[in-house]
């Protein structure tokens, strides 16, 4: 696996991947479009957050590179890496369960809150990447 140089970048099959928590001061990449979007990504050492028309879509302390990352009214798919433990947040639908999948292991049910939040804890182990998918 590696980080994304160019910050963001959108890949063959349509899905993006963003992040770069090798860098040592903030980096940010504004105003790239896909598809009709604006995405915003800011990435370095301590957070990677991405937003999409102006709202919050991705959160990672500390941060991390994410690459093949889809959503859709189902839930979202993609790969992570971090070079230590990362807590995640992403903007789904308010108050709906969702299942929740790394490396092909459940590891249960989550309930977004009223804001349409939710939050999961990876342990990683440096430079490898881990699948997550998110499911309704």
């Amino acid at each position: 696996m590696s980080v994304v140089a160019e910050l963001i970048q959108t890949e063959d099959n349509g899905s993006l991947s963003f992040g770069n928590y090798e860098l040592g001061a903030k980096a940010k990449l504004d105003n790239y479009e896909v598809g009709g979007d604006l995405y915003k990504v800011k990435t370095y050492g301590d957070i990677t957050k991405l937003e999409k028309n102006g709202l919050f879509v991705y959160e990672s302390v500390p941060g991390t590179a994410v690459h093949q990352f889809m959503a859709d009214e189902s839930g979202v798919s993609f790969l992570v890496e971090a070079a230590k433990d990362c807590q995640i947040t992403l903007e789904l639908e308010e108050n709906q369960e969702y299942t929740v999948t790394v490396d092909g292991a459940v590891l249960g049910q989550f309930k977004t809150n009223r804001g349409g939040k939710l939050s999961l804890s990876l342990e990683v182990e440096a430079g490898k990447g881990q699948t997550v998918t998110i499911r309704k």
